[in-house]
């Protein structure tokens, strides 16, 4: 029998990647070479378990967070009998696009229509969704075969889901649409009138660069006026899950939604690729804690708090590391 040809290791990844992430790849290492210039930042809605923006932020997050591996946020109050059924990520991310708006001085005609671009990004907000969905179902096969529907309680258990908890009884139906990653942009979109072009992101920090450098690419090329790269992180209803892979994010995970409104650009070069976590990367560590792909947009936030005309916002996931340049 011939002997197998060995496969090149560095290979091996790409061939299991499905075929958008691998050319999302392509077009990142043609990046540097093409030099997009410098995305200006006109505003940062920044909320999180702290509260709203960097004011809000402890000196220390980790000493704030005392014995907490999870820091909750409240789920916001916002008016409209559309979003009685929208889940608490739903909300965060249209809270945040509005905190931002406020940030940029900008009101909603400015932002609605085809002119718009949309890039949304998350590692972990859909995944209460998902527990939802699944614990709802689970009540439905219990109640459907004769068992007690107590199972249900269970989706009552975070202080946070308020949204959502007294409706498990109707049945895992409900709460499909919301399983997606893209429930959150959507609701945003349907909101804010948002008609433009659109990207969703799944990672952690350095997918939050990733989504700047999205951003820079659709004004750069015409596509949008402007852009809004939003991301959500909620940690609380699956609060057991973070728990038992505590290896996986330091402590503590801190629930944030974050939203930047990005406009045209100049001819600087945005260093967009890896590189070595920025000073900024580590103050948003000790002083939000872990907001995972909300991290790069917390570095927005503090770099314009600061004065800083230039950002260099870095971010790590899972071994890689990403950088890109930013006005702010």
């Amino acid at each position: 029998m011939r002997p197998r040809r060995p496969r090149d290791r560095a290979c091996r990844p790409l061939a299991r990647e499905p075929q958008h992430f691998a050319r999302l790849r392509r077009l990142q290492c043609r990046a540097g070479a093409r030099g997009h210039g410098v995305t200006r930042v006109l505003g940062v809605g920044l909320l999180t378990a702290w509260g709203e923006g960097v004011a809000a932020l402890p000196d220390d997050a980790r000493r704030a967070a005392g014995e907490r591996r999870v820091v909750p946020m409240a789920t916001p109050a916002i008016a409209g009998e559309r979003f009685r059924r929208a889940t608490r990520e739903c909300l965060l991310g249209v809270a945040a696009v509005g905190a931002a708006l406020r940030d940029s001085a900008l009101d909603r005609a400015a932002v609605a229509g085809s002119r718009t671009a949309l890039v949304y990004v998350t590692a972990a907000a859909y995944g209460a969704s998902n527990k939802r969905f699944i614990v709802a179902e689970a009540a439905s096969q219990v109640r459907a075969n004769g068992g007690p529907d107590g199972v249900v309680a269970i989706e009552a258990q975070s202080p946070g889901a308020t949204e959502g908890a007294g409706r498990a009884k109707t049945g895992g139906a409900i709460y499909f649409p919301y399983t997606a990653p893209s429930s959150v942009p959507a609701e945003v979109a349907i909101e804010y009138g948002l008609t433009g072009g659109y990207v969703i992101l799944v990672g952690g920090a350095s997918a939050g660069v990733d989504a700047l450098w999205q951003a820079s690419t659709l004004l750069a090329a015409g596509d949008a006026d402007l852009a809004l790269v939003l991301a959500v992180e909620t940690f609380e209803e699956c609060a057991d899950l973070w728990t038992r892979g505590r290896w996986v994010t330091p402590r503590p995970l801190v629930e944030a939604a974050a939203c930047a409104v990005l406009a045209g650009a100049d001819d600087a070069d945005i260093g967009y690729g890896p590189g070595a976590a920025s000073t900024l990367e580590t103050l948003v560590t000790r002083r939000a804690g872990e907001t995972l792909a909300c991290a790069p947009l917390v570095e927005l936030a503090l770099a314009r708090a600061a004065g800083m005309p230039i950002a260099r916002v870095t971010g790590r996931w899972r071994g890689r590391r990403a950088q890109i340049a930013v006005a702010t």
